[in-house]
């Protein structure tokens, strides 16, 4: 006697074999781990040959900034890739649909391989030969990419749709962290600024695959600090300093987030970005033939900050060049690096931020150490990093976190830069909510 028997209902019955959930989590954060990893290093080296080809030069934290390469070079280099990146930009633009961002392809858009793989070598290709603007978003995107690929091609790891979502954000944080050697901060940019959810889940899956990929990027590129600074301890004392600092850098920080927005909300489009993008790069260019800390992302800016000392005999007419030389760096950095996003580039502004807050966190450093003899003047670069990024971005966890790691600062840097992030935090609210 035939019998027939109902179909099996359970979800996912018809498709074979399927992990349990918590299984295929742990493989996707285990196999994007150390895949955006390995995207990230492999970035981070295509930096540095880009950056010997066209400049003869590559950044190390000892010297970052390109001062020996003859000017005519650094002129020819930034130019060049001006009209490169206008070239394949507008491209992108007009002959081929638009790639998306990371928020949107967290939030399900699909990022197609080939021309994401060009956008981001072509970010890399601009900054490294001197465009003013920031590298971290290439190794963002090429983590989304890798997360967005992985959850379309894993049917059969036992993950809910909603899981789409945590993985591709995890892994562009992850790509963050693998370029930066920095896992934390990956994890709470994916926390903070992609994902704006915090729960056990949320924070297990970022700082995993952040980890793993900071150990494979930091395999291939090294795991020395990005940053050089001092050698002297963090003092509570510090906590009074920083009480000017803050709110300073809040008001720098709202600033340079209304400019950078602006200008990303009427960046050009089309051929149009051809010609103003390779002017952008040539007026870049000039300026650096006096100032190469211009160039870039922003590196040898944050790099000249931590580098002031107050020594002793140093004369008044010493302490007015320096303070005048840090806020004009940091004025010509500020408008380079908006004029680059208006005239079609894509990038971040994140390590921008970093340099800006550096050269002004040091100038008060310069200022108040005539007040408080033995101020370790790179300390309130660094602080005044943290808190510009924190107010630029609106995310001071990540802030935080970024200089803590990139500095390799000692845990007591925390209580100062602690509450010089949350003065900054509550100064630029104020104005980023007016924005």
């Amino acid at each position: 006697m035939h019998i027939q028997r109902k179909p099996d209902r359970t979800p996912g019955s018809n498709r074979g074999f399927r992990l349990p959930r918590s299984w295929g989590l742990a493989v996707s954060v285990l196999c994007l781990g150390l895949l955006v990893g390995l995207s990230s290093g492999l970035l981070a080296r295509f930096f540095e040959l880009t950056q010997v080809g066209l400049l003869g030069f590559a950044e190390t934290p000892g010297t970052p900034t390109a001062e020996a390469v003859p000017p005519i070079r650094r002129l020819a280099s930034v130019t060049l890739a001006g009209l490169v990146a206008g070239l394949v930009w507008a491209w992108l633009r007009t002959r081929t649909r638009l790639v998306p961002s990371v928020g949107q392809a967290v939030k399900g858009a699909l990022m197609p391989p080939g021309r994401t793989v060009v956008h981001v070598l072509t970010q890399i290709f601009f900054v490294a030969a001197g465009g003013s603007i920031g590298r971290e978003v290439a190794p963002r995107e090429a983590g989304a990419l890798l997360g967005g690929l992985w959850t379309r091609m894993g049917r059969r790891l036992g993950l809910r749709d909603q899981d789409g979502p945590l993985l591709v954000a995890s892994a562009a944080a992850a790509g963050f962290a693998g370029i930066y050697i920095a896992p934390l901060t990956g994890a709470f940019f994916g926390i903070e600024v992609l994902l704006r959810r915090v729960d056990a889940e949320v924070v297990t899956v970022n700082l995993a695959m952040s980890a793993l990929a900071t150990l494979v990027g930091g395999s291939i590129k090294g795991f020395a600090p990005y940053y050089k600074v001092g050698s002297e301890p963090f003092h509570p004392w510090l906590m009074a300093v920083v009480l000017l600092i803050g709110p300073v850098m809040g008001l720098l920080g709202a600033g340079f987030r209304r400019m950078t927005s602006w200008a990303e909300a009427h960046r050009t489009n089309g051929p149009a970005a051809i010609w103003q993008l390779t002017g952008v790069a040539l007026l870049t260019g000039l300026v650096a033939l006096a100032v190469p800390q211009v160039m870039g992302n922003g590196r040898a800016l944050a790099q000249m900050g931590m580098d002031q000392r107050l020594s002793a005999g140093f004369s008044g007419l010493q302490l007015a060049q320096s303070l005048a030389l840090l806020a004009l760096f940091a004025l010509a950095k500020a408008l380079l690096t908006t004029a680059t996003i208006r005239a079609g580039a894509f990038g971040g502004t994140l390590t921008p931020s970093i340099a800006l807050g550096s050269a002004m966190g040091a100038v008060l450093g310069l200022l108040l150490a005539c007040l408080v003899p033995g101020l370790p003047v790179w300390q309130c670069a660094v602080i005044g990093a943290a808190s510009l990024l924190a107010a630029s971005q609106q995310a001071p966890l990540m802030a935080m976190a970024m200089l803590m790691e990139v500095c390799h600062l000692s845990v007591m840097a925390f209580m100062p830069m602690g509450l010089a992030v949350a003065l900054s935090m509550a100064v630029s609210r104020l104005f980023v909510a007016k924005a």
